[in-house]
């Protein structure tokens, strides 16, 4: 006989995947309706999930789309998590930190300058 399919909650399986801190986070990314599951909506932590399925899900500022590879027996370390998906689309790594704007490349505005740009401001105010 062969072995049945191995499922796994969805928000324990993202939990331990580790894309959320909690296991009750990940049920509410879940059940506010964010996540597919093979294109569909899922709106259910409780839904089991397998191995081949594709996942799709917000996080932070990203959308991220994963392929179940192994359900895992416990949240582990983050190498170990690593094994249980791979990821279709890898987020695009983040931009330097914004720059701080600079008055005219100069760094920062003298006293003359600050004078200077506020002039300017109220006049456009008028």
């Amino acid at each position: 006989m062969t072995e049945p399919a191995q499922k796994l909650r969805i928000d324990k399986w993202l939990w331990h995947a580790r894309f959320f801190k909690t296991r009750s986070l990940a049920a509410k990314v879940v059940s506010g309706g964010k996540l597919r599951v093979n294109g569909q909506p899922i709106a259910k932590p409780a839904y089991a999930v397998s191995i081949e399925d594709v996942l799709t899900f917000p996080q932070s500022d990203h959308v991220r789309v994963i392929k179940v590879l192994a359900m895992g027996e416990r949240r582990g370390p983050a190498p170990e998590a690593q094994l249980l998906y791979s990821d279709l689309d890898p987020p695009k790594p983040r931009e330097a930190a914004a720059q701080v704007p600079r008055f005219e490349g100069k760094g920062r505005p003298t006293k003359k300058d600050r004078r200077a740009l506020q002039q300017t401001r109220s006049d456009l105010l008028e």
